[in-house]
């Protein structure tokens, strides 16, 4: 039987490094500028799933970031993670995304994927879960936000 850790950890790290290359050749102003009615950009998306993975592969299981990223607050419906603030620059929110994708590597490589996990914010009676079930759910959000980049990337140069 295929060791279904390390298959999901390479497809995870694929769809990081696809979202991050979205970035590159695109100046500040391209990495930031609102693409769609909501404000969405490439640099938000980034800052976004940052936080997904601290919060799903790390606080979930007890392991919170050593150093908080500037946009973190209490109550994780208060983060002001899908827009970059005039502060944060690329180089920030992206050395913010490797450093949590590192945190939750170690996560994962150190706990079985039937590791209990309890996520704070979801609704009473469904706050308990595992690693494997926050592994697949960090997975399938960081896919949806690469096809989400691929969008926005074709509008700001063509390039896909």
């Amino acid at each position: 039987m295929t060791n279904l850790k390390p298959e999901l950890l390479n497809l995870l790290q694929h769809r990081r490094e696809e979202l991050v290359e979205k970035l590159a050749g695109l100046s500040e102003y391209e990495q930031r500028r609102p693409r769609t009615p909501t404000g969405t950009n490439l640099l938000g998306l980034i800052k976004h799933l940052a936080g997904i993975e601290y919060g799903y592969l790390g606080e979930a299981l007890a392991r919170p970031p050593t150093a908080r990223p500037s946009w973190f607050r209490d109550d994780p419906y208060e983060e002001i993670d899908m827009w970059a603030t005039p502060d944060e620059t690329s180089e920030y929110i992206v050395s913010v995304y490797r450093e949590a994708w590192a945190h939750s590597d170690e996560t994962v490589a150190t706990r079985d994927l039937d590791s209990p996990a309890y996520v704070a914010h979801w609704a009473d009676g469904h706050r308990e879960t595992t690693l494997g079930v926050l592994l697949v759910r960090v997975l399938a959000e960081t896919a949806q936000h690469a096809g989400h980049a691929d969008l926005l990337r074709a509008l700001a140069d063509d390039r896909t």
